[in-house]
């Protein structure tokens, strides 16, 4: 399913979802989090790039183990190997910061949103912000190391 589509690699096709959505998602759900005047315009943006962002990760990283295991049975050398386990051990990573990044943006909207329980403290809503605000700059520094060593195996000729 995620080895090819229309003969190319499915991978390379769908990192560009991950490369967009995942920053996408930080950029908004920080903006949610520290600017609480905007929240009416970007609550609905947040939500959904909660589950887009973790979802174009997840498929961006099956699609990655798809092509190891073709370079693999193509018999790929082991240095390229080696610089396809990084990339890979990156794209994991990437996936689990913006799926915590996405359920963090999910509980601070239930928690400050227009239907939110007027019983939750206030020090809730700003703590998960600063949690969401974290997990955005971690989740973008994972894109950047996971597309870093991928580009430089495409580009450097390795693949």
């Amino acid at each position: 399913m995620f080895r090819e589509v229309m003969g190319l690699p499915a991978h390379a096709l769908l990192v560009h979802a991950a490369v967009v959505f995942v920053p996408l998602l930080a950029l908004v759900a920080t903006g949610y989090a520290v600017l609480p005047r905007f929240r009416g315009r970007l609550d609905w943006a947040a939500g959904v790039l909660a589950v887009a962002a973790p979802l174009a990760a997840f498929f961006a990283v099956r699609s990655g183990e798809e092509l190891r295991d073709v370079l693999i049975a193509n018999n790929y050398p082991p240095e390229i190997l080696q610089m396809v386990t990084e990339h890979e051990g990156y794209g994991e990573l990437t996936l689990w910061w913006s799926s915590a990044l996405g359920a963090l943006t999910i509980l601070l909207l239930v928690v400050t949103g227009p239907r939110a329980r007027r019983s939750v403290p206030g020090w809730l809503g700003l703590l998960l912000g600063v949690g969401v605000v974290v997990l955005a700059g971690i989740s973008v520094w994972y894109v950047y190391l996971t597309g870093d060593t991928g580009a430089e195996a495409v580009w450097q000729g390795v693949l």
